[in-house]
């Protein structure tokens, strides 16, 4: 049975997208793109379901993969801070991806994920590098 993983989108703005991703043994908190249509490198991705699973990246070695997202191609976890308009003056770590965080706060006056590395790193651990359905849902 593939196991489900669940994005929840709490707060949108021009300096990132937070959510909270969690799972029944696992907790971090999120930052994508601002919502910007789901075009390429400047959006967030569409809520709803995605097969996820494991891709060796030169950049990121073995990282998690979100798949079949529509428009969208090499959509990856990983770590990084910032993921803010870089149209608005905003620094960004991301093209589309989804970063991961341990706590959320300001980092150089703009919101970020904080102990990115470490949350990663825990999030493969848990999940022991298997596949599973993403769940993004929005709250706001």
């Amino acid at each position: 049975m593939n196991r489900i993983v669940n994005l929840c989108r709490i707060k949108r703005g021009d300096q990132g997208t937070r959510g909270i991703l969690f799972s029944d043994s696992f907790f971090c908190h999120t930052i994508e793109l601002p919502w910007r249509d789901n075009t390429p490198n400047i959006s967030c991705i569409p809520s709803g379901k995605y097969d996820v699973d494991i891709k060796i990246s030169p950049r990121y070695g073995k990282i998690y993969h979100v798949k079949k997202v529509p428009k969208r191609s090499y959509i990856l976890i990983h770590s990084g801070n910032w993921a803010g308009d870089k149209s608005k003056g905003y620094k960004t770590n991301v093209a589309g991806c989804l970063l991961l965080g341990l706590k959320t706060g300001l980092l150089v006056n703009q919101w970020a994920v904080l102990n990115s590395r470490i949350a990663v790193k825990r999030f493969m651990n848990n999940l022991n590098m298997e596949p599973f359905t993403l769940n993004i849902l929005e709250s706001f």
